[in-house]
C-alpha cells in the first residue's frame, strides 16, 4: 500500500518508514489550504484560492513505525476539476473537505466521493470527511450528525475541525495515519489475492464514521 518503505535509520531504531501520498479535495473557500498549513506550519492564514495544486509534507513518529505524508492540496475551482484526477492519481489518503457553513460544499463532497469510488478498491484508499470551520458553529448548514452519518454509511473516517482555532486539525490527519498503518499491517498478514473485483466504497462495512468529539 505504501508508496515507499525503508528501514529505519537511527541506531537501534527498526521501525520502518511508509510514504503515503495524501490528497486534499473539495469546493474553493472550505478550508483546504488552511487545514494543510495548520497541521504542517501550526499556524494559521486565510490563503487565495490555490491555483492547480499545493504541496506539503510532514513526518508522523508513530510507536511502530514512522509515516511521511506528502499532502496534495487540489484547487476547488471548478475550472481545475477537470484535471484534478492527475493529482489524487496513486493517492493513499483522502481528505473530502467540506465548509460546515455551506451546505452546498457539504453535497460537493459526497460528489467528490463517487469520483474516487471510480478510481479506487476500498482497501486502496483511506478517505476521511472533514466538516471545516466549527469556529463558525453559529452559521452552521450542515449538522454534525449528518455528517458523522453519512461518513458511517459510507464507511469514512470523520471529524469536524477549524484551521483558524487548530481544532481537531492535527487529530484528523493522526486517525488517517493510524488507519494507513492498520491496513499495512493488515495487507502483510494476508497474502494478496488476484482477480479482485471492484468494489463500491458504499458497499464496505469495515469502517464506520468515526473520531468526532
Amino acid at each position: 500500500m505504501a508508496q515507499t518503505v525503508v528501514p529505519g535509520s537511527s541506531l537501534g531504531d527498526n521501525r520502518p518508514t511508509y510514504i503515503y501520498k495524501m490528497v486534499l479535495l473539495g469546493s474553493t473557500s472550505v478550508g483546504k489550504s488552511s487545514l494543510a498549513y495548520r497541521y504542517v506550519k501550526n499556524d494559521f492564514k486565510e490563503s487565495l484560492p490555490t491555483v492547480g495544486c499545493s504541496f506539503f509534507t510532514q513526518t508522523i513518529q508513530l510507536e511502530t513505525a514512522t509515516i511521511k505524508l506528502e499532502i496534495w492540496d487540489t484547487a476547488g475551482q471548478e475550472k481545475y476539476h477537470s484535471v484534478c484526477h492527475l493529482y489524487y492519481r496513486g493517492a493513499h489518503a483522502a481528505l473530502l473537505v467540506y465548509d460546515l457553513t455551506n451546505k452546498e460544499t457539504f453535497n460537493r463532497a459526497k460528489q467528490w466521493l463517487m469520483e474516487l469510488e471510480k478510481e479506487f478498491l476500498p482497501d486502496e484508499i483511506v478517505i476521511a470527511l472533514v466538516g471545516n470551520k466549527t469556529d463558525l458553529a453559529d452559521e452552521r448548514e450542515v449538522a454534525a450528525e449528518d455528517g458523522e452519518e453519512f461518513a458511517r454509511s459510507r464507511s469514512l473516517l470523520f471529524m469536524e475541525t477549524s484551521a483558524k482555532s487548530n481544532h481537531q486539525v492535527n487529530d484528523i490527519f493522526m486517525a488517517v495515519a493510524r488507519e494507513l498503518l492498520r491496513r499495512e499491517g493488515e495487507k502483510a498478514a494476508v497474502p494478496s489475492t488476484s482477480g479482485r473485483q471492484r468494489l463500491d466504497l458504499r458497499a464496505s462495512g469495515t469502517r464506520r464514521g468515526c473520531c468526532r468529539v
